[in-house]
């Protein structure tokens, strides 16, 4: 059968919230591929070719999952880092994927075609821009979805407020080309299957203390805003 990765993960959290027990997970088929799903909620790191440093941020993910264990109202499945690529079939494990980057981001027909197919299903995709990465995500994007447009969430939005409120927009992290913090998603059928956090680098203010020169300020506001893209995508 086929598997809606959000839907599944919407009736984990709900579960959860009532305090009764997850059932032992179970094998399913989705899309032709051998899924095993998960106890609780994860994130997969993507991979692509291109040229872009797919793999910077190294540390931002573990400490993302482990800020939302500690809230103890979401069931977190591990807290080491998962990479994947588009046609991994393991990638149906992941209700979420991250990506980042400098460079260049490309994928082969087979991997869009792989990408969209796990995002129409369902699935998550949060891009967060490390600095260079703009042009080649923004025409990757086109690609996948040539009938859609990345367009800029307003201040109203859910992912502003719950559960952090961020009422003046994202957190700016670094400075970048100065520009204001942005974010910005791609819809298809009335859903978010895209995320894109651009001009702010989330990515890097949820990195270990240390790595670059943020203030705790600026660290703690950008894992207030990871947690709600996060918790985005476990309620939706």
């Amino acid at each position: 059968m086929r598997l809606n990765v959000k839907a599944f993960y919407i009736v984990i959290s709900a579960i959860l919230l009532v305090g009764a027990a997850l059932p032992t997970p179970a094998a399913s088929q989705t899309a032709g591929h051998r899924s095993e799903l998960s106890g609780g909620f994860t994130i997969a790191r993507l991979k692509y070719t291109g040229g872009g440093d797919w793999y910077s941020d190294e540390t931002s993910l573990r400490n993302l999952l482990r800020t939302l264990r500690s809230r103890n109202d979401v069931r977190v499945a591990q807290e080491t880092e998962a990479v994947v690529t588009a046609t991994d079939p393991e990638l149906w494990n992941y209700p979420m994927l991250f990506m980042t980057g400098h460079g260049n981001v490309k994928m082969s027909d087979e991997e869009r075609r792989a990408l969209r197919s796990y995002l129409d299903q369902g699935g998550l995709l949060w891009a967060d821009d490390n600095f260079g990465l703009d042009p080649s995500f923004r025409a990757l994007m086109a690609q996948i979805y040539p009938e859609e447009a990345l367009t800029e969430l307003p201040f109203s939005h859910e992912i502003f407020r719950v559960p952090n409120a961020f009422p003046g927009g994202p957190p700016k992290v670094h400075e970048h080309d100065g520009g204001p913090a942005r974010v910005f998603a791609l819809h298809h059928k009335g859903r978010i299957v895209v995320l894109y956090t651009f001009d702010a680098d989330i990515g890097n203010g949820i990195e270990d203390p240390g790595i670059h020169d943020d203030t705790p300020e600026k660290r703690a506001a950008a894992m207030r805003f990871a947690v709600n893209i996060a918790m985005y995508a476990l309620s939706h």
